[in-house]
């Protein structure tokens, strides 16, 4: 049976899309070459995936007769995502990027990767896992930066893995402190290796805007080699806003400052004002006289802090910073007061939305780039909220798919709810 014209439009739209995504990895972007260096000019195309798990998932529901979403992931499929590197011996993960490098260079693009296989990553919780111990790690990570070779790259090192030290996961996890002493170490030589090549801009993670306190990641990111490389990252697998996360990054940023470039600082970085506590704050108690977390209206508590102690260092040396924007559309998600033990907000939080689109154009002074790291419809992990189950109670009882797998129903509300709404990424 012949479909009427408007929809027949969405499914050659749709048809089209998936071509054009392979197209782009080797023809759409032939005339941008990147820049030589480890910068990344404002007009960077990154690389696209042509077999993305969303362009699968296009060509899955168009087969369906579901046109409506067949487009909306056909659109999410131009867009650029990060590549991660979570598993496999030296051998196997250096074949993977020199396949992806060779992929990019033919595009003119830039590939996003993710190192996730530091050591006990995760707290062993839902996305456990990772090399066995330093020294096979420290051959992994050797493997990809010797396979990124001179090629141009962005590289995310391990999501969480400062935010969430072997320190914070309970403290009968690491009493002697001898896991968080090798945790910074083998983060520290992760950069190391991929500052050895002379085109790979380096971002270590910083967990994001509602997790630790200023002066605690500054100082956890100084620790772990932040001087050696390109900057920090910000937001990956979260939700938190992106004018929240440019403030609370350039708060990072200046305390990084204050504790290894001001003679007043001692080189702590403890008494930096953060996104929960400010000394220039009266904290008498009154509504307002505090920093809040939750009311960003305070926050300029903690900016008087910056402005009166810090001042305003020179722009060549605050750090810069990457943001992942994957699902940061509609904000961070909270439950209703009471409803739940622990609402899991940062697990396949529901109603968000995908968010700014990757660019290395973001007209914020300190941010490199905004980026998809989080591939956009993996699941965080298998959510129960506090309760005993079985299933997800925000999605009706179904069971939320394991860390990392992919789940479509997630991935068409999240490109549904895109904030701005999706487009195709036509080439210029």
């Amino acid at each position: 049976m012949l479909i009427d014209r408007p929809l027949r439009r969405l499914a050659l739209a749709a048809c089209a899309a998936a071509v054009m995504v392979t197209g782009l990895s080797t023809s759409a972007q032939a005339t941008t070459h990147p820049t030589p260096g480890r910068a990344l000019d404002s007009d960077t195309r990154f690389y696209v995936d042509p077999h993305s798990k969303a362009a699968q998932q296009a060509l899955t529901d168009l087969k369906s007769g579901d046109l409506t979403d067949a487009r909306t992931m056909a659109e999410l499929a131009t867009w650029p995502e990060a590549i991660w590197l979570t598993d496999g011996t030296p051998g196997q993960v250096a074949t993977k990027v020199r396949g992806l490098m060779r992929s990019a260079r033919a595009a003119h693009s830039v590939p996003v990767l993710v190192l996730y296989n530091v050591p006990g990553r995760d707290c062993s919780s839902y996305s456990a896992g990772g090399a066995a111990d330093s020294a096979a790690y420290h051959a992994w990570v050797n493997a990809v930066a010797d396979a990124i070779g001179a090629s141009k790259a962005v590289v995310v090192v391990e999501p969480d893995s400062l935010a969430l030290l072997p320190r914070d996961c309970g403290p009968d996890t690491d009493p002697t402190g001898s896991l968080t002493t090798a945790r910074i170490a083998d983060v520290r030589s992760a950069v190391t290796a991929l500052e050895a090549q002379p085109a790979t801009s380096v971002y270590l993670d910083a967990g994001t805007s509602n997790w630790q306190p200023v002066g605690e990641i500054a100082g956890r990111l100084i620790d772990a080699g932040l001087g050696q490389a390109q900057g920090f990252a910000l937001n990956v697998s979260n939700y938190q806003p992106t004018d929240q996360l440019n403030r609370y990054a350039t708060w990072i940023s200046k305390c990084v400052w204050y504790a290894t470039k001001s003679p007043d600082s001692g080189g702590r970085t403890t008494p930096c004002a953060s996104q929960y506590y400010s000394s220039a704050a009266p904290n008498d108690g009154l509504p307002g006289d505090a920093v809040t977390f939750d009311d960003t209206s305070t926050w300029h508590w903690t900016d008087a802090w910056y402005d009166s102690t810090v001042g305003s260092p020179p722009a060549d040396e605050l750090t810069h910073y990457v943001l992942d924007t994957s699902r940061n559309g509609r904000g961070a998600w909270t439950a209703p007061p009471g409803k739940y033990t622990d609402d899991e907000h940062w697990c396949n939080a529901p109603g968000r939305g995908v968010g700014d689109r990757p660019t290395a154009d973001t007209r914020a002074p300190l941010a490199d780039a905004y980026l998809y790291v989080k591939i956009i419809g993996e699941s965080d992990g298998t959510c129960h909220r506090g309760t005993a189950g079985p299933g997800d109670p925000e999605y009706g009882g179904v069971e939320d798919p394991p860390a990392g797998a992919w789940w479509p129903d997630f991935a068409h509300t999240l490109a549904r709810n895109a904030n701005p709404p999706l487009t195709f990424n036509f080439p210029h």
